[in-house]
C-alpha cells in the first residue's frame, strides 16, 4: 500500500483519495480472501479556503461532496459538487451569510432525495451567546441551480444550541432531519467547547431542565413540518448523529447520556410508524463529566449494519465497530479497530461483499494520521493502513467516507 500526505493550506483545504475494491488492484497487506484494496489520491473541487467536508453517496450513483468555503471576513457559503464517474460538476452555491455558526465539529450537509430532490442544512446564529444557534434547512429541485427558503425544524424559539444533524430521505417524497436541541437550557453563557471536552458547567446538575435532547422532524417539499417527536430526552452534548435508512426504516445512533454520566453509544429505530426506545449499541461503560465531541458512524447494506465510534472506557481510548445482521434490532460483540494512540473522529463505510472500512484518526497533540482498516462481521481483520497525515488540532476536522459502488471515497 501507498502512504499518501497531502499539502493543506492551513490545515482548511482538503484532498481526496479513492479506496477501490476490484480484482485487479494490487492486493493489500492481509487481505484474507476478500477483493485486494488499493488506494489513489484525487483532486478535489473545493478551493483552498474550503473546510468542514461532508460526503454523500446517492442512490443513483452520484457523491456528493459539500463544504463551508470563506468568502471573506466572517462571511461563509456552503457549496457542493457532484462526481459521477470520475468527473466532478462545476461548484455551486447553496447559500451563504456572515452570521452563520461554522464550528470544526458541527458542519453543513447536502443530499439528494429518490426523486432528485436536494436537501441542504447549515448553522445560523439565533442570539449573541457563543452557542445560540438555529438549524436551517433548504430544498432545490432543479439540481441546486436555485434553493427555496429555508425552514427552521425546530419550533422552540429558544437561543440555544441546535445541530449535529443528519439529514436523510423519508416517506412520500419527503426530507427528515435528526439533531441535538438544547431547548431545556435555560443559559449557554458559560458552554464552551474547546476541542478536548465540553465542560458541563452549563448543565447545572441540581437542574433537570439543563439537558440535551435528540430530536426528530420530517419535511415536506413545501417546507410544512410534521411527525415531529424527542427521541431521547438526555443526550451527549456535541457528538454528531448518524442516521441511515434500512429495508426496514429509520435507524439513529448517537452518544447518550446516563444521570451517572456514563456517555456510551445508544440507537433508536422507526418501525411501524413509531420510534422504539433508545437502547445501547453496547456497554462501554465511559463515563465522564463533558461530552468528548466524538460522535458514532453509521453505514448500511441491506440488513447488515456496521456502527463505529470512540471509547475511553477505562482510561484506554479506543476505536469499536459492531455488527447487526437485522437492521439494527440486535448487534453481536464488538470489534476492537485501534487503540492506545486513536483520537477517534471515526467513519465507517459498508462494502458490497458485506465487510465495511473503518477510518480514525490517531497520533499526538502535534501530529496525527489517518488510517483505515477493513473488518468482517466474523471479526477477522485487514491490517490498517495510513491514507494522509494531518493535524490532530480541531482545524483538521472530521474525515469522512463515503462508498459508490465498487470504490470509497474519503475525504481528509
Amino acid at each position: 500500500m501507498r502512504v499518501l500526505q497531502f499539502l493543506c493550506a492551513l490545515l482548511l483545504a482538503f484532498a481526496g483519495v479513492v479506496i477501490s475494491a476490484c480484482e485487479q488492484s494490487v492486493p493489500a497487506p492481509s487481505s484474507m480472501g476478500s477483493a485486494p484494496i488499493t488506494v489513489r489520491e484525487v483532486e478535489s473541487p473545493a478551493g483552498r479556503s474550503s473546510r468542514e467536508p461532508k460526503l454523500f453517496a446517492a442512490a443513483d450513483g452520484q457523491l456528493i461532496l459539500s463544504w463551508l468555503e470563506k468568502i471573506a471576513g466572517n462571511r461563509y457559503a456552503l457549496r457542493f459538487s457532484t462526481r459521477s464517474g470520475n468527473v466532478w460538476t462545476e461548484p455551486r452555491t447553496v447559500a451563504e451569510g456572515s452570521n452563520w455558526f461554522v464550528n470544526w465539529a458541527d458542519f453543513p450537509s447536502v443530499i439528494k432525495l429518490p426523486d432528485g430532490a436536494l436537501v441542504a442544512h447549515w448553522l445560523v446564529k439565533s442570539g449573541s451567546s457563543t452557542y445560540a444557534y438555529d438549524v436551517n434547512i433548504a430544498c432545490s429541485s432543479d439540481e441546486g441551480r436555485t434553493w427555496e427558503s429555508p425552514v427552521v425544524p425546530h419550533r422552540d424559539g429558544t437561543q440555544t444550541e441546535h445541530g449535529f444533524v443528519s439529514l436523510l430521505s423519508w416517506t412520500s417524497g419527503r426530507a427528515a432531519a435528526v439533531w441535538l436541541d438544547g431547548r431545556k437550557f435555560k443559559s449557554q453563557e458559560n458552554a464552551r467547547l474547546d476541542g478536548a471536552q465540553v465542560i458541563n458547567a452549563h448543565h447545572g446538575h441540581d437542574s433537570a431542565t439543563n439537558e440535551m435532547t435528540l430530536r426528530f422532524a420530517a419535511i415536506g417539499a413545501d417546507g410544512k413540518l410534521s411527525e415531529e417527536a424527542e427521541l431521547d430526552a438526555r443526550v451527549c452534548d456535541c457528538c454528531q448523529t448518524a442516521a441511515v435508512l434500512t429495508p426496514e426504516g429509520a435507524i439513529v445512533v448517537y452518544r447518550n447520556r446516563s444521570n451517572e454520566e456514563v456517555r456510551d453509544i445508544s440507537i433508536v429505530r422507526y418501525r411501524d410508524g413509531r420510534w422504539t426506545e433508545p437502547q445501547p449499541v453496547h456497554r462501554d461503560g465511559w463515563q465522564i463529566s463533558g461530552c468528548p465531541v466524538n460522535g458514532p458512524a453509521l453505514a448500511t447494506e441491506g440488513r447488515r449494519v456496521a456502527v463505529a465510534w470512540f471509547t475511553q472506557a477505562q482510561e484506554r481510548p479506543q476505536v469499536k465497530v459492531i455488527f447487526s445482521e437485522d437492521a439494527g434490532a440486535t448487534f453481536g460483540q464488538p470489534i476492537e479497530m485501534a487503540s492506545d494512540s486513536t483520537l477517534g473522529r471515526v467513519d465507517v463505510a459498508m462494502l458490497a461483499d458485506g465487510s465495511a472500512l473503518v477510518s480514525w484518526m490517531e497520533g499526538t497533540a502535534q501530529s496525527a494520521i489517518i488510517k483505515v482498516r477493513r473488518v468482517r462481521p466474523d471479526g477477522s481483520c485487514d491490517e490498517p493502513f495510513t491514507i494522509a497525515e494531518t493535524s490532530a488540532a480541531r482545524t483538521s476536522g472530521f474525515p469522512r467516507m463515503a462508498r459508490i459502488g465498487e470504490e470509497v471515497l474519503a475525504h481528509v
